[in-house]
């Protein structure tokens, strides 16, 4: 049993409750976070089980589905204690069609599938859809979706984008019952039309990059290197993105006198997240036990105050900010 029970709050109309905090599981070894050990994964999925985390969300792309493999194989023997989220979609992605390889229903439940047997499950609690953008294979995600739904291999369907347009086209029949989507400090785009429309239509929030891919943890500067292997070199390296980059760390230091003594800036910035009504859950990825721990202590640290509230409004207006690769 879990040593811990940690707050709880209903996934949207899925008719599943998550823990408020959850684990995102993208930094894996093989894929864009620089060096990942796969014992220190397994250890930060055993530790969250263990602080009472049930919410743990992956993607067939990650690692090319070692993360799903991971995931699988911390599983083994308590399936039950895992309320697993999954996406599909990026495999096969072909940027000039604006299409994906999962072009049938019959090739998307294959790769439903696949993913199951990755996870050594036979159902997912949640399956998501990983495009981003409204593009010509949605009705067949909608369509392969539903028919896995009626079988019992999946729970609940949802779509992760942070186009307004396309979850509304997502949801157009009102069986769309989760949104991944990115949220924080330095990105509160979606409180304008998107979290209005989520709590309207009973829609689950999983709010994805809550800690802008770490930079309201405050530990970078303009001054970091990034290692090989790790896509937040792009931030230095490409125009763009450093003028992005740049402006950010601005608004980090900005935010950094809210850091108070008991409170860390990232425990800071999931409170903030989970503050707005709409959000159900948080997933934010630790590469360790002693992130796993950081992000916990969120729950735990001084609450945020409405005068410091005031003040992050003041610093980065309701619905404003700016966007970091990936979208």
């Amino acid at each position: 049993m879990p040593a811990t029970s940690l707050p709880t709050r209903p996934l949207g109309k899925s008719g599943i409750d998550v823990t408020i905090i959850g684990l995102g599981l993208w930094a894996v070894r093989g894929d864009q976070w620089g060096q990942v050990d796969d014992r220190s994964t397994l250890d930060t999925i055993d530790a969250a089980l263990d602080a009472g985390i049930t919410f743990y969300d992956t993607a067939d792309v990650y690692g090319n589905g070692h993360s799903e493999e991971l995931l699988g194989q911390a599983m083994q023997g308590r399936r039950d204690r895992f309320i697993v989220a999954s996406k599909i979609g990026w495999r096969g992605f072909d940027d000039a069609r604006r299409t994906t390889a999962y072009d049938t229903v019959e090739k998307l439940i294959a790769g439903v599938e696949s993913s199951l047997r990755r996870l050594q499950t036979d159902y997912l609690d949640v399956i998501q859809s990983h495009i981003n953008f409204r593009d010509p294979t949605m009705e067949v995600f909608l369509e392969g979706f539903q028919r896995l739904q009626r079988e019992g291999k999946v729970r609940a369907y949802g779509v992760s984008t942070s186009d307004f347009e396309y979850l509304q086209a997502f949801n157009a029949d009102g069986g769309c019952a989760t949104l991944q989507v990115d949220y924080s400090i330095l990105n509160r785009t979606p409180e304008s039309e998107i979290f209005p429309y989520c709590q309207t239509h009973r829609i689950g929030v999983i709010v994805r990059g809550p800690l802008a891919m770490g930079l309201l943890t405050g530990k970078f500067s303009t001054e970091t290197v990034f290692e090989d292997g790790d896509f937040r070199r792009h931030w230095q390296t490409d125009p763009e993105q450093n003028a992005i980059y740049r402006h950010d760390l601005a608004v980090v230091d900005r935010l950094r006198p809210l850091a108070t003594d008991g409170r860390t800036l990232a425990q800071l910035a999931l409170q903030f997240v989970l503050a707005h009504p709409a959000v159900s859950t948080v997933i934010p990825g630790a590469k360790t036990p002693a992130q796993l721990r950081e992000n916990l202590g969120a729950l735990t640290a001084p609450e945020l105050t409405p005068a410091e509230m005031i003040r992050i409004n003041e610093i980065v207006p309701p619905g404003g900010g700016r966007k970091i690769w990936p979208a």
